[in-house]
């Protein structure tokens, strides 16, 4: 397939720079491949479109404060993106320019960035200062929205960019789908005997790599964490049984699962990396139904959707979400789709 068959239409104007408040009041386009129906609904009423006995899969992957400003020995102002740690204190980032080994970044007057050098094609700097990392990152780091969302991030997004599954932190971006739930959310889900198992991708430079090849087929995914515990795996296996859906919220979960994947609903335990890129063609093996946000276009996020529900199909629900003011992206409203169509092809 061509990357121009993924330029679905989209309005500038509807970008959320922001979450709805309380975040289950978001708006839900729920999408039914097998009959192509599609309703407007409220995230509120999952409880009521999910089944009893459905489980929904989370990531807990927690966002690190990875976006630090600083200043070169001229002055200049630099934003530098943290994306891996290579050991404690030495990690790659993402900044423009060019920098050689030894130059210095002052974030802060008892907090400074040394540069290595480049490795795989990212430029290596040293955290120097008395803190340890982790308090480093709360101390001068800040949430890293993504380049869309036109203003600066403030203290609100510590808590806004985050799910109330975070736990492992180690993510660049927040798994948006997750950022719809609430305790009171959940509460009412627990009450309707919808499960919830949890798996762990760190939200890297793969998710949002950039498609720069006119065939897909030609694109690549950088490597990203993942962790499915044999908790889930068991939890899946008897979702299964008792004929409960398996709901991915998210894409990375979708990644996650079928990574562990081993064959049609047989999933096992997995602990490593995955550069899975699932697209249209692609037959599913343990996910039966998907909540996720709005995706920017051209983008293997809504590559990965397409495979799910249909690239005509869903082409037709983003022209409806468009037309009827869905707000997109990280902050913004989502879609729920009941059901996959298997072996997908447009």
């Amino acid at each position: 397939m061509h990357l121009s068959e993924f330029n679905f239409p989209f309005d500038a104007s509807l970008i959320a720079t922001e979450p709805v408040l309380p975040r289950e009041q978001a708006r839900l386009l729920v999408l039914t491949p097998r009959d192509r129906s599609i309703t407007h609904r409220r995230i509120a009423d999952m409880p009521a479109l999910l089944t009893p006995g459905d489980l929904l899969v989370v990531n807990d992957t927690r966002v690190r404060p990875a976006r630090v400003k600083g200043r070169n020995a001229s002055g200049r102002s630099v934003d530098v993106l943290f994306v891996k740690a290579v050991t404690d204190r030495d990690w790659e980032v993402l900044m423009k320019g060019t920098w050689r080994a030894g130059q210095v970044i002052e974030v802060a007057p008892d907090a400074q960035l040394t540069v290595l050098g480049r490795e795989g094609g990212r430029t290596v700097v040293r955290i120097e200062g008395p803190l340890p990392v982790t308090e480093w990152f709360q101390a001068h780091g800040r949430m890293p929205l993504p380049p869309y969302i036109k203003r600066p991030p403030n203290d609100q997004d510590r808590e806004w960019f985050q799910t109330v599954f975070a736990k492992e932190e180690g993510a660049i971006a927040a798994p948006t789908a997750g950022l719809h739930f609430t305790s009171a959310l959940l509460t009412q889900l627990a009450m309707r005997r919808v499960e919830v198992a949890k798996v762990t991708l760190h939200v890297g430079v793969g998710t949002f790599k950039p498609v720069t090849v006119d065939c897909i087929d030609e694109h690549r995914m950088e490597p990203e964490y993942v962790e499915v515990g044999a908790e889930t795996v068991r939890a899946i296996e008897e979702a299964k049984r008792r004929k409960g859906k398996v709901v991915a919220v998210g894409t990375t979960v979708v990644r996650a699962l079928e990574s562990a994947a081993s064959g049609p609903d047989t999933l096992q335990a997995y602990r490593g990396e995955t550069s899975l890129f699932i697209k249209p063609g692609y037959r599913f093996h343990i996910v039966e139904g998907l909540l996720t946000n709005f995706h920017l276009p051209q983008t293997t996020l809504l590559m990965l959707v397409s495979a799910f529900a249909g690239t005509e199909f869903l082409r037709q629900a983003y022209g409806e979400a468009v037309q009827m003011r869905y707000r997109f992206y990280s902050y913004g409203d989502a879609m729920l789709i009941t059901g996959r169509q298997g072996l997908v092809g447009s």
